[in-house]
C-alpha cells in the first residue's frame, strides 16, 4: 500500500510518501510545497498552489490512500482559519483525485512515531529517520508528513476493521428491527 502523508500549512505544506507491506515500511519521497511565490495577501493564489501541488504529487506517486493532519485550534483564530483553508485545499485535491483520506491529530501521530504525544519536532524527525532508515533527518514539515503516513501504516488496517465491524453491526441491527 502506498501512503501519501500531508502536513498542511498555508506557507509550507509537508508531504511524505512511503510504501507499507505489513510491518515493513519503505521510504519513497518527501518534501514541501511552498506558496511563497504568491503574494502574502493573495489567499486564493496560495490555495491554488497547494491544490496544484497536491494534484501533482498524486499524479506522480499514485498513492492508494492519503493521511492528513487534523487542524488544531490555535489561540489566534485568524491563524486557525487560514490553516483550515490550506487544509481544505489539500483535502479537495485528494478527494478530486478519488483518493481515500484518513485523518489523524498531531497527538496521534506523535504517539505512533515517538511514543508520546508531547514529542518535540526534533524527536519526531529523529524517529522518522530511524524508522525509515534515512541517512539524515527530514526537515520538520516533511517529517510530520512522513509521521502521518507511518501512523496510517500502523493504525489504518485496525481502523478499517473497526469501521467494517461497526457497519456490519449497524446492518445486522437494522435487519433485527424489521
Amino acid at each position: 500500500m502506498r501512503i501519501l502523508g500531508i502536513d498542511p500549512g498555508l506557507r509550507t505544506t509537508g508531504f511524505g510518501v512511503l510504501d507499507a507491506e505489513g510491518p515493513r515500511l519503505c521510504y519513497v519521497a518527501s518534501g514541501v510545497i511552498q506558496t511563497g511565490s504568491a503574494a502574502q495577501g493573495n489567499l486564493p493564489a496560495r490555495l491554488k498552489l497547494l491544490f496544484d501541488g497536491i494534484t501533482e504529487l498524486q499524479a506522480r506517486y499514485t498513492p492508494d490512500v492519503a493521511a492528513v493532519e487534523i487542524v488544531f485550534v490555535n489561540v489566534n483564530p485568524q491563524a486557525t482559519l487560514l490553516l483550515g483553508q490550506a487544509r481544505g485545499a489539500c483535502l479537495t485535491a485528494l478527494v478530486a483525485a478519488d483518493l481515500p483520506v484518513a485523518e489523524y491529530t498531531a497527538l496521534q501521530m506523535k504517539q505512533a512515531v515517538a511514543g508520546h504525544g508531547k514529542a518535540a519536532k526534533t524527536q519526531v524527525q529523529a524517529m522518522v529517520q530511524r524508522l525509515l532508515g534515512l541517512p539524515a533527518a527530514p526537515r520538520p514539515d516533511a517529517a510530520d508528513a512522513l509521521g502521518l503516513a507511518i501512523t496510517h501504516a500502523h493504525a489504518g488496517p485496525a481502523v478499517a476493521r473497526l469501521h467494517a465491524a461497526g457497519a456490519e453491526r449497524t446492518t445486522s441491527s437494522m435487519y433485527r428491527r424489521r
